[in-house]
């Protein structure tokens, strides 16, 4: 046996005071660390290249600020909100991710999969409050309108719903869920930062990931539909919303707007051809062609001209103010109505920024703290939350077309923020005319990539069924029921399947691999040599309490041989032989004599002498899986059969010592355990 090293014992409680007390001390240096740290801008911005640098972040904050202004106002409608918050979004986000970031090239911001999931909470609460979810339900004064010069045509609600005794619309009311929602996501994520838990993004997998982005836009390409055509029905709440829609669609298809028809077709056409050009002649280009903007300001100069509001009842998105709304603290007592709904909203969001961030790290050679991207994301929503805006997080599109125009820095962001500032300030007013059908076919559009995994179903089932399953799982639990809902069974179900697969792994006897010390599946590969009285049982899995006995039925399948029963026989043999050995007869029951009963009690499905168990898959046992071993070892042991452990671990060989298996003083070791399997099969050959 090899000789094991030392390791000296560490005293968990000196090492804890130590941490504790360094993490304690403050001194200049350790300040300047921390502040450095945690604002990383101060650490890269007075090393900016600015020569090499500026055109390519100018370049990239340009296309991803006039990208934004389209996509935040369309976006609203998933959120249920007015378009001057998804812009507040967009403008705060770009700027605190500047301050603490530490991806150079992801576009944080409004994202279509969040902008759902904060429009389900909202509509939800609005509902309860007894609001009217229609989209044509007259604006409300109160301190959240920004409708100053609308007193005629409103509707004030006195409400003291949730603490909030004020007088407050469903506008007021829909951003105050929204920013509380906000707050506590980001608060969420703050924490997660402070206690170390970004491991909990290792539970959503790429299938999981996946199957919800594609469930999800699912679900926001029925919510835009009745926009598409036109048609006004009451927004679905709770599980089963998208089969609820559709049948609601169905239902009142008759009364379609052929004018937003019209529009959605053309729009639609124009942007899907437009993005497949892109796609296609993307080498060829320096920058994208901004196709949405190019849609919106078309599209908003013919309904203007047009009077298609005034004519044929096309509905529009309405007056956009300019400015800043004074900031507010989120209510508190709304906080408490959305704590449960912001969890599973701070997870998604920290997962999407992580991901993206690390995938662009990998792309360009440099590294990210996923830590501090959670301390970042966390405080894009806390401190915009006082600014009546969202939650957001990093959207892939975004991210794909800054890295494709050229940004080297998080100073594209800045760029970009300051092309939303200029719409938030001047040019919002001029959108009033922009028609709802055309922000829904920029959302539909916008779902192209996650709508095309379907197309990567079978190529997906060809590499893994076990992940196929779990996004298709993923996906329609996303669509049928709820994102959230979504999110959860998917996540169980994929460490359903993970414990379903330790349950019940791959085992295999052996052969040898002629003219070689190794040994392979005697059922996988060909012209494999078996060895003489000896069986050699592999087990792909750790052995624990869950996969106990489905171990112990492979190997007694596998040899043939279960000892338990085995032994039953011999002991009822025996006492048959015991009886009619005291009535004088020399034959036993069967009609055999003595001496041949002996040949009898041996079965003959018992043709080997030792049993090599391959522990090269076995990571770890637990008291079951090492009561397991000792199990056999004395049943095999009790029909002259020698058990031989070969290729354990480390870990595994100090379970079995502390489990009792080699005896008190280890002194049968060596003949029990070996290193490899050819060492374990030449000692069995060497015994009698």
């Amino acid at each position: 046996l090899m000789e094991r090293k030392t390791h000296v014992r560490i005293d968990r409680k000196e090492v804890m005071l130590a941490k504790l007390s360094k993490s304690c001390s403050c001194t200049p240096k350790k300040l300047k660390n921390f502040v450095m740290d945690f604002l990383p801008v101060l650490r890269w911005l007075p090393k900016y290249q600015c020569k090499e640098y500026i055109w390519g972040d100018v370049m990239s904050g340009l296309v991803i600020g006039i990208i934004l202004v389209p996509q935040a106002i369309a976006y609203s409608l998933l959120a249920g909100l007015k378009p001057i918050y998804s812009l507040y979004t967009s403008f705060f986000a770009n700027i605190i991710y500047f301050l603490m970031g530490t991806s150079r090239h992801v576009s944080v911001g409004i994202f279509s999969l969040i902008s759902l999931m904060v429009g389900q909470v909202v509509d939800r609460e609005l509902l309860l409050a007894g609001f009217d979810l229609s989209d044509d339900a007259p604006p409300a004064l109160g301190d959240g309108s920004l409708h100053n010069d609308s007193q005629s045509n409103t509707t004030a609600f006195n409400l003291t719903i949730a603490g909030m005794n004020a007088e407050c619309g469903k506008e007021c009311y829909a951003i105050g869920i929204a920013t509380a929602l906000t707050f506590v996501a980001g608060v969420y994520q703050v924490l997660m930062g402070i206690f170390r838990l970004g491991f909990v993004s290792m539970y959503l997998s790429e299938s999981v990931l996946d199957g919800f982005a594609t469930g999800a836009s699912l679900t926001i390409l029925t919510a835009q539909v009745k926009y598409l055509i036109g048609i006004k029905i009451p927004r679905s709440q709770g599980h089963g919303m998208l089969v609820i829609t559709w049948i609601n669609i169905f239902r009142n298809i008759s009364e379609a707007n052929l004018c937003d028809v019209i529009t959605s077709a053309i729009c639609i056409m124009v942007l899907v051809t437009a993005k497949e050009l892109g796609d296609r002649y993307k080498h060829k280009l320096k920058f994208p062609f901004p196709t949405e903007l190019v849609v919106i300001v078309v599209a908003t100069l013919v309904s203007h001209y047009g009077k298609l509001n005034e004519v044929y009842a096309s509905s529009v998105s309405g007056a956009i103010p300019t400015g800043f709304i004074p900031p507010k603290v989120p209510h508190f007592n709304l906080m408490l109505r959305v704590a449960v709904d912001a969890l599973p909203l701070a997870i998604v969001s920290f997962v999407f920024t992580v991901s993206l961030s690390e995938m662009c790290a990998k792309k360009y050679a440099y590294t990210i703290r996923a830590n501090q991207e959670m301390f970042a994301v966390g405080f894009c929503n806390i401190i915009p939350s006082f600014f009546h805006s969202f939650a957001t997080s990093a959207a892939l599109a975004k991210t794909l077309v800054k890295t494709s125009t050229g940004c080297q820095t998080q100073v594209s962001g800045v760029i970009s923020a300051m092309v939303v500032l200029l719409v938030l300030l001047f040019l919002a007013p001029l959108f009033y005319s922009l028609q709802k059908c055309v922000l829904a076919c920029i959302i539909i559009v916008s779902l192209r990539g996650a709508l095309r995994k379907f197309r990567d179903v079978p190529a997906r089932y060809h590499v893994n069924k076990v992940d196929t399953l779990v996004w298709v799982v993923t996906m329609f639990a996303s669509a049928l029921i709820s994102t959230e809902i979504g999110l959860l069974v998917g996540i169980v179900f994929s460490m359903l399947c993970i414990i379903v697969r330790t349950q019940r792994p791959r085992t295999a006897l052996l052969g040898q691999i002629p003219d070689t010390t190794f040994y392979e599946d005697d059922l996988e590969y060909e012209n494999l040599s078996s060895i003489a009285k000896v069986k050699i049982f592999r087990f792909e899995a750790p052995l624990y309490y869950a996969n106990r006995n489905y171990f112990l039925k492979s190997l007694y399948r596998l040899t043939n041989l279960d000892p338990n029963l085995e032994a039953a026989r011999r002991k009822k043999y025996e006492k048959k032989e015991k009886q009619h050995r005291k009535k004088g007869d020399h034959s036993t029951a069967n009609g055999l004599g003595i001496g041949e009963t002996t040949l009898q009690l041996v079965p003959k499905q018992v043709n080997f002498q030792a049993l090599v168990v391959d522990c090269s898959s076995i990571s770890f046992l637990d008291t079951t899986g090492v009561n397991t071993l000792k199990e056999i070892l004395k049943d095999y042991k009790d029909l002259n059969i020698s058990v031989l452990l070969a290729c354990c671990n480390p870990s595994v060989t100090d379970s079995l010592k502390r489990g009792g298996y080699f005896g008190n003083d280890f002194g049968s070791m060596q003949e029990m355990l070996f290193y490899s399997i050819h060492n374990a099969v030449q000692f069995a050959k060497d015994q009698k």
